[in-house]
């Protein structure tokens, strides 16, 4: 096997690691993930990931700007061929627009962004679950171009 084609970095929010944690568990996986930053607060979402301030106020923390920016934000922190920004409402709490269960995933690479919603609340564990399968769908899809 040869070098890999590319390189992936996360930046998780309403998952709180558990996408790097699954990377992470398979054998080889160092050549390929970069890394990730749990960015749970707007401060860390800006500060670290370089999400605007007018983009969080505008939009919300959970919204597909927001999936998008932290996606092209952590890829370009980390140097990575495609970056994953996941962003939502894990619950039990909500509110009238943005319900538990809401949740964006976006992924960034060269050749754009490509961006999930989904908006069924199963629980707080399963809603994140359900965050990460979204995400590695959409890496998969990624990496099969």
């Amino acid at each position: 096997m040869g070098p890999p084609r590319t390189t992936i970095a996360t930046a998780e929010s309403c998952t709180g690691g558990l996408l790097g944690a699954i990377l992470t568990a398979v054998p080889g996986s160092s050549s390929v993930y970069l890394g990730g930053v749990v960015a749970y607060a707007n401060s860390s979402k800006h500060n670290l990931l370089g999400v605007p301030a007018a983009t969080l106020t505008r939009w919300g923390a959970v919204s597909p700007q927001v999936a998008a920016a932290m996606a092209a934000g952590v890829r370009e922190l980390m140097g990575a061929g495609i970056g994953v920004g996941i962003t939502g409402v894990a619950g039990p709490g909500s509110s009238e627009t943005k319900p538990a269960g809401l949740i964006f995933v976006a992924v960034a690479s060269g050749r754009g962004t490509r961006l999930e919603m989904r908006d069924d609340d199963l629980g707080r564990e399963a809603n994140r679950s359900a965050a990460v399968e979204l995400a590695l769908g959409l890496l998969e899809q990624e990496l099969a171009l």
